[in-house]
């Protein structure tokens, strides 16, 4: 079997002090590990290592003897105790030197941020010789590129990335996706895509996608799901950028036959909200939300929107009866056709309740009963009441959510006068 007909292999390390003594959940090592199989790379080990510059540089030692690709994530901030490059210099026993380019953009960095570089801030800038850059376009912090020869026959590869999640995510797409790929082999363009949905569990997706899902399937389809809100990422292997669009719109096409029901959207951040504003811009229509309860995650992701025509803005009150106090003793229906009126509004979407949280919780929460209610554009009221419980860390965003999906429902005309649910 060829190098290039044989699947490659891979090892994800994480980083610092702060994961092996459990005081943060490693969640990069799960993105990573999902990515690296969307692109048909074989994840084998995955492997936590403190802040110790030896076993830093045992553990590189170690996954470069046994797997082709090693990606790294941490360890290369300013401080003494981000040694990732003092551990990949020692590794492959080569100097670290100072790359001008990276320094500069991490001059500019500062400048923009309006704030003096601290002198220490240029150990950042040093690579061991005969590395590349991975360049990170968000923060102060390039990743490292490095070649590790085999003590037997062969060569590893180590991507090394930074510990913050946003910005390692997008140095993996940017950068390190592609150059895997062209790992691979010559001729070889990648293209993602990716799908939202909301309304279905991670399970039943699975069932209806079926054999879309199988690890052998090329284009890959990969599901993540954050918040209930499911994410399907399509990703396409081909001779040039043509060949994958293909091979992504006859997927998608697929994918839309079997669950077209809870699609919203594509792209990596689009949300719930995004297709809301986007309708209703194009209606040239208005919304207001109002949330009770303990939380108000709408407005806050509403207002992400920024200066748009559709949003009105939030109430975020501790109940119904707040309301009707505000209205001189009104039914809270009546007031909030008066604030539809008064403020010239074309749409309401009301969530009746947040449940309170504890503030040290950590078993699921107990499943309540939820109403969702839509004042309409042609005056019709109508609610949807779901059972929702689950981990406090994620139910209120997941109430937010099913909220956005039952307005959703009715400004596509589907949803009747009044639903119940269950989940």
């Amino acid at each position: 079997m060829t190098e290039q007909a044989r699947q490659l292999t891979a090892e994800v390390i994480s980083i610092g002090d702060e994961m092996t003594s459990g005081a943060r959940l490693d969640t990069n090592a799960q993105w990573l590990a999902r990515r690296l199989g969307e692109l048909g790379i074989k994840v084998s080990f995955h492997t936590t290592v403190a802040d110790t510059l030896q076993q830093n540089v045992d553990v590189f030692r170690i996954a470069a003897e046994r797997v082709d690709i090693v990606v790294s994530t941490g360890g290369l901030g300013p401080t003494r105790d981000d040694l990732t490059r003092e551990a990949l210099s020692a590794l492959v026993d080569q100097p670290l030197q100072l790359d001008p380019e990276a320094l500069q953009h991490i001059a500019e960095m500062f400048v923009r941020r309006k704030r003096d570089m601290p002198e220490r801030n240029q150990v950042q800038a040093m690579f061991p010789m005969g590395s590349q850059q991975i360049f990170n376009p968000q923060g102060t912090a390039p990743g490292i590129d490095m070649v590790v020869p085999r003590k037997g026959t062969g060569n590893s590869r180590a991507f090394a990335l930074p510990g913050v999640p946003a910005e390692m995510k997008r140095m993996f797409d940017e950068t390190v996706a592609p150059r895997i790929l062209e790992a691979k082999g010559p001729g070889t363009a990648i293209r993602q895509h990716v799908m939202k949905f909301f309304g279905t569990g991670e399970s039943d997706m699975e069932n209806r996608l079926g054999p879309m899902i199988a690890r052998d399937r090329e284009p890959r389809v990969g599901i993540t799901v954050s918040t209930a809100t499911i994410s399907l990422r399509i990703t396409a292997t081909g001779k040039d950028a043509q060949e994958c669009q293909r091979q992504i719109e006859a997927t998608r096409a697929e994918i839309m036959e079997r669950v077209p029901e809870f699609y919203f959207g594509e792209g990596d951040h689009y949300e719930q909200y995004d297709a809301i504003n986007e309708d209703l811009i194009a209606r040239e229509q208005s919304l207001m939300v109002v949330e009770y309860g303990r939380a108000a995650p709408l407005g806050d992701w509403f207002a992400k929107l920024g200066d748009t025509p559709a949003y009105k803005g939030g109430l975020s009150l501790a109940n119904p009866q707040q309301l009707q106090d505000m209205f001189g003793g009104e039914t809270e229906q009546q007031a909030l056709k008066i604030i539809k009126q008064k403020c010239e509004l074309d749409w309401i979407l009301v969530i009746n309740s947040y449940p309170e949280l504890q503030r040290d919780a950590s078993l699921p929460q107990p499943a309540s009963e939820i109403t969702f209610t839509v004042l309409t554009a042609d005056e019709q009221v109508l609610t949807r009441t779901e059972s929702l419980g689950g981990h406090p860390d994620v139910l209120q965003p997941r109430i937010a959510k099913a909220g956005m999906a039952w307005l959703r429902t009715a400004l596509a005309g589907k949803s009747g006068k009044s639903q119940s649910h269950n989940q």
